[in-house]
């Protein structure tokens, strides 16, 4: 063969190569995407944080999938109590279960009275403790 034709098949080569290549990124992006989708449409199902012994306490009810509970007024339940560090803890939905975790805090976060120091799984009944304000745990049911 001449060099012309072993140049021209070797030019193929690299473009089917590439083309390949090509077809094979795309197809994962492609396939991520959808699954990203997916993911996203998933809702949080509803959490409700009752407050102990505190008759006024409206309880709160959240459809977000990360909850931040300090004193902060930025945090999604801020709490007037001297004892709550700024960012105390996070309530965080993923893997298809509510999750706690504290947030390095001063006085910590405590799940029926054990401290919490990874995150924790939580389940409707339980009790959360930051500082000294105690809050009663209710998850709706998944739709």
């Amino acid at each position: 063969m001449s060099g012309i034709v072993v140049l021209i098949i070797r030019i193929l080569l690299a473009i089917a190569l590439y083309a390949f290549l090509g077809w094979a990124l795309y197809t994962i992006w492609r396939d991520l995407r959808v699954q990203t989708l997916v993911l996203a449409a998933q809702k949080a199902p509803a959490i409700t944080l009752t407050r102990m012994g505190m008759d006024e306490f409206e309880p709160a009810s959240f459809q977000k999938s990360e909850i931040f509970i300090g004193r902060e007024q930025t945090s999604t339940l801020p709490l007037l109590d001297e004892t709550v560090s700024g960012r105390h803890a996070r309530l965080a939905y993923r893997h298809n279960q509510w999750w706690v975790e504290d947030l390095k805090s001063t006085n910590g976060t405590f799940l029926n009275e054990e401290p919490v120091n990874t995150m924790t799984v939580l389940v409707s009944g339980d009790e959360i403790r930051v500082g000294q304000t105690v809050m009663r745990v209710e998850i709706a049911p998944k739709e």
